[in-house]
Protein backbone atom coordinates (compact mmCIF):
# COMPACT_ATOMS: atom_id res chain seq x y z
CA UNK A 1 0.00 0.00 0.00
CA UNK A 2 1.51 3.31 -0.52
CA UNK A 3 0.36 6.41 1.38
CA UNK A 4 0.42 9.88 0.38
CA UNK A 5 -1.35 13.23 0.22
CA UNK A 6 -2.32 16.66 -2.08
CA UNK A 7 -2.94 19.98 -1.28
CA UNK A 8 -5.35 21.73 -3.45
CA UNK A 9 -7.26 24.88 -3.75
CA UNK A 10 -10.97 24.75 -2.94
CA UNK A 11 -13.48 26.67 -5.02
CA UNK A 12 -14.26 30.23 -4.56
CA UNK A 13 -18.20 28.58 -3.08
CA UNK A 14 -16.56 26.44 -0.73
CA UNK A 15 -17.12 27.65 2.75
CA UNK A 16 -14.26 28.86 4.77
CA UNK A 17 -14.48 26.09 7.63
CA UNK A 18 -13.74 23.25 4.88
CA UNK A 19 -10.54 25.26 4.12
CA UNK A 20 -7.59 25.43 5.54
CA UNK A 21 -3.86 26.66 4.76
CA UNK A 22 -1.12 24.36 3.69
CA UNK A 23 2.67 26.04 4.98
CA UNK A 24 4.07 23.67 3.02
CA UNK A 25 2.60 23.91 -0.64
CA UNK A 26 1.32 27.58 0.24
CA UNK A 27 -1.83 26.42 -0.87
CA UNK A 28 -5.63 27.58 0.35
CA UNK A 29 -7.65 24.33 0.51
CA UNK A 30 -8.59 21.40 0.96
CA UNK A 31 -5.63 18.15 1.41
CA UNK A 32 -6.89 14.79 -0.06
CA UNK A 33 -5.00 11.63 1.51
CA UNK A 34 -4.87 8.74 -0.86
CA UNK A 35 -4.06 4.70 -0.19
CA UNK A 36 -3.51 2.97 -3.23
CA UNK A 37 -2.68 -0.67 -3.69
CA UNK A 38 0.48 -1.95 -5.65
CA UNK A 39 -1.15 -1.21 -8.99
CA UNK A 40 -2.50 2.39 -8.06
CA UNK A 41 -6.18 1.59 -7.32
CA UNK A 42 -7.58 3.28 -4.69
CA UNK A 43 -7.95 1.77 -1.36
CA UNK A 44 -8.70 4.48 1.27
CA UNK A 45 -9.39 7.96 0.44
CA UNK A 46 -9.76 11.26 3.01
CA UNK A 47 -10.33 14.74 2.99
CA UNK A 48 -8.93 17.84 5.14
CA UNK A 49 -8.29 21.38 5.64
CA UNK A 50 -5.27 21.90 3.81
CA UNK A 51 -3.58 22.63 7.32
CA UNK A 52 -4.07 19.06 8.61
CA UNK A 53 -0.68 17.58 8.98
CA UNK A 54 0.30 14.44 6.58
CA UNK A 55 0.46 12.76 9.97
CA UNK A 56 -2.46 13.36 11.12
CA UNK A 57 -4.42 12.82 7.92
CA UNK A 58 -3.04 9.39 7.50
CA UNK A 59 -4.09 8.77 10.88
CA UNK A 60 -7.43 9.71 10.59
CA UNK A 61 -7.69 7.84 7.06
CA UNK A 62 -6.54 4.55 8.96
CA UNK A 63 -8.92 4.64 11.37
CA UNK A 64 -11.90 5.53 10.14
CA UNK A 65 -10.95 1.94 7.69
CA UNK A 66 -9.72 0.33 11.36
CA UNK A 67 -11.91 -2.37 11.23
CA UNK A 68 -10.18 -3.26 7.55
CA UNK A 69 -7.54 -3.87 9.80
CA UNK A 70 -9.27 -5.59 12.75
CA UNK A 71 -10.60 -8.17 10.22
CA UNK A 72 -7.18 -9.07 8.90
CA UNK A 73 -6.55 -12.74 9.99
CA UNK A 74 -2.61 -12.44 12.15
CA UNK A 75 -1.63 -15.21 10.27
CA UNK A 76 -1.46 -13.21 6.77
CA UNK A 77 2.19 -11.22 6.06
CA UNK A 78 1.87 -7.28 7.74
CA UNK A 79 0.84 -5.12 5.44
CA UNK A 80 3.55 -3.01 4.24
CA UNK A 81 2.60 0.97 3.80
CA UNK A 82 5.33 2.80 1.68
CA UNK A 83 5.29 6.66 3.10
CA UNK A 84 7.50 9.47 1.90
CA UNK A 85 9.69 11.56 4.23
CA UNK A 86 6.58 14.07 5.02
CA UNK A 87 5.28 11.34 7.65
CA UNK A 88 7.27 10.39 10.95
CA UNK A 89 6.65 6.20 11.10
CA UNK A 90 7.12 6.62 15.10
CA UNK A 91 4.21 8.94 15.81
CA UNK A 92 2.17 7.07 13.31
CA UNK A 93 3.08 4.29 14.78
CA UNK A 94 2.18 5.32 18.91
CA UNK A 95 -1.16 7.03 17.76
CA UNK A 96 -2.29 4.18 16.08
CA UNK A 97 -1.41 1.69 18.79
CA UNK A 98 -3.67 4.12 21.12
CA UNK A 99 -6.59 3.13 18.37
CA UNK A 100 -5.85 -0.20 18.44
CA UNK A 101 -2.74 -1.66 20.02
CA UNK A 102 -2.86 -5.33 17.45
CA UNK A 103 -2.41 -2.93 14.22
CA UNK A 104 1.27 -3.09 14.41
CA UNK A 105 1.52 -6.86 13.62
CA UNK A 106 -0.51 -6.22 11.06
CA UNK A 107 1.29 -3.81 9.32
CA UNK A 108 4.60 -2.14 8.92
CA UNK A 109 5.55 1.33 7.76
CA UNK A 110 8.81 1.88 4.97
CA UNK A 111 9.51 5.04 4.10
CA UNK A 112 10.43 5.27 0.23
CA UNK A 113 13.46 5.72 -1.43
CA UNK A 114 14.01 9.70 -1.70
CA UNK A 115 14.95 10.48 -5.40
CA UNK A 116 17.91 11.75 -6.22
CA UNK A 117 17.83 15.55 -8.18
CA UNK A 118 18.78 13.94 -11.67
CA UNK A 119 15.67 11.62 -11.17
CA UNK A 120 13.54 14.54 -10.14
CA UNK A 121 14.14 16.92 -13.02
CA UNK A 122 13.45 13.37 -15.25
CA UNK A 123 10.25 13.05 -13.40
CA UNK A 124 10.35 9.83 -11.99
CA UNK A 125 12.07 7.29 -8.72
CA UNK A 126 13.03 4.12 -9.17
CA UNK A 127 12.15 1.78 -5.76
CA UNK A 128 13.84 -0.83 -4.69
CA UNK A 129 13.02 -3.52 -6.61
CA UNK A 130 13.68 -1.49 -9.66
CA UNK A 131 10.32 -0.77 -11.07
CA UNK A 132 9.83 3.16 -11.99
CA UNK A 133 6.83 6.15 -11.06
Amino acid sequence: MIIDSQAVKNTCNASVESKGFCFYKATNGIKRHLAVDILGFPFFTHCTKASVSDDLGLIEMLSINIDYFKSKPIELPKITILIDHGYHPDKLTQALEQIYPQIMSKIQFELSAKPSKAEKEQGYFILKEGAMW
